[in-house]
């Protein structure tokens, strides 16, 4: 692979959520409008579903967000508004998960952990993960950071025509996500796994942040693990109708794409995700000397979340050539966040090639402000 140089778009708004909502539209339509044509075509194709399939299923989804939280509703109303699309297909372009794993639908992955504050070399609290999905979603994807009103923010990476997956806000609160599939999932009433990322982007503290994935119903299995600038970490696997929880060992989490809890259901991806097993342990095995030492730095995660092992399906993750081209995943975008500083590193594409760059949330509604490239690519030799 050749690696790739560009860093990630990055839109910056503030105002009411609903004129937040409206700046990110106009200022993101053609990349909200590429993206709702791959996956309402992928809807189509791996779902079976209809138009009007898809117009009954985001409505109502509609319904549920604005029953969930009133600011993340008045959001995606702003932005379909701004990018003249149907609020509806908006709200089921958040609930994709849902809607193409009801289906069977199963393959992508994620790696990710934290390190609590003490155990890193600053007293610091870090966060990250790779995000492995289908490579065509990389150009549409970009860092959105809001402010509102209150001089509340949050910097997220973010698909366009979505509101969050990875990232922190203010209150120095972050998030990664990973897939998780069980028997207990199916479309039905419930709120959708990303409108849940967005809820705990929010929060303005740990407890808030728990209510609004612990305290409503959901529709989907999923793994969200939070952490926080005061020094906590914890991991919450959610099923529709029960959770578990993984609190620090050693100072880290580290989870990947099956269940660990012991909660009582059946696994659906323990067995297919690529390298699930494995992926989180290595990473814990990485990173334990430093962490030992409570010494991890910044780099140290970087450095593990570059690790190439069982190429092509390891923690870094690389299109296997012996998949069509439809079906590929690889890493898309890999995130390290400080959540006492707010900085937060990213790197395009496989990131054992390409370069981290640094963005910092208060710094990002400066005038003209640039990422810093802090970190750049290892030497490549080792991968096959």
């Amino acid at each position: 692979m050749q690696p790739i140089t560009n860093t990630p778009a990055v839109f910056a708004v503030q105002g009411s959520y609903l004129d937040m909502g409206e700046q990110l539209g106009q200022q993101s339509a053609n990349l909200i409008e590429q993206s709702l044509n791959t996956y309402v075509q992928r809807f189509k194709d791996d779902a079976g579903l209809t138009d009007n399939d898809i117009d009954r299923w985001g409505e109502r989804y509609w319904q549920i967000l604005k029953s969930y939280n009133t600011d993340i509703a008045a959001m995606l109303e702003g932005m379909a508004r701004g990018s003249r699309q149907r609020v509806g297909r908006l709200a089921a372009l958040n609930a994709r998960t849902e809607i193409l794993y009801g289906s069977g639908y199963t393959e992508e992955g994620c790696t990710s952990v934290s390190v609590v504050s003490s155990h890193t070399a600053d007293g610091h609290t870090l966060i990250g993960q790779n995000w492995d999905w289908h490579p065509e979603q990389g150009p549409a994807t970009f860092l959105l950071a809001t402010r509102d009103t209150n001089g509340f923010s949050v910097l997220s990476l973010t698909e366009a025509g979505m509101l969050a997956k990875s990232g922190l806000n203010s209150a120095g609160l972050g998030v990664c996500a990973n897939l998780l599939v069980s028997d207990r999932d199916a479309g039905g009433h419930g709120v959708p796994y990303h409108y849940l990322l967005r809820g705990v982007l929010q929060a303005r503290t740990m407890s808030k942040a728990h209510k609004a994935v612990l305290g409503v119903s959901r529709v989907s299995s999923g793994n969200i693990l939070l952490a926080d600038a005061d020094g906590e970490s914890i991991d919450f696997e959610l099923a529709p109708d029960d959770f578990g929880y993984l609190l620090p060992a050693d100072g880290m989490i580290v989870h990947a794409n099956h269940f660990e809890s012991g909660l009582n259901l059946k696994d659906l991806k323990a067995g297919t995700s690529a390298l699930t097993l494995l992926r989180s342990s290595r990473l814990r095995r990485l990173l334990e000397g430093k962490a030992q030492d409570r010494a991890v730095e910044v780099s140290d995660l970087i450095s593990a979340l570059r690790d190439t092992y069982s190429y092509p399906d390891g923690i870094c993750r690389y299109p296997d050539p012996g998949v069509p081209g439809n079906e590929q995943v690889s890493t898309v975008y890999s995130v390290v966040m400080d959540l006492n500083t707010l900085d937060l590193w990213i790197a395009p594409g496989s990131p054992s090639e390409n370069p981290y760059s640094r963005w910092n949330l208060h710094s990002l509604f400066t005038p003209g402000q640039q990422p810093n490239l802090e970190f750049h690519p290892l030497e490549a030799a080792h991968v096959h």
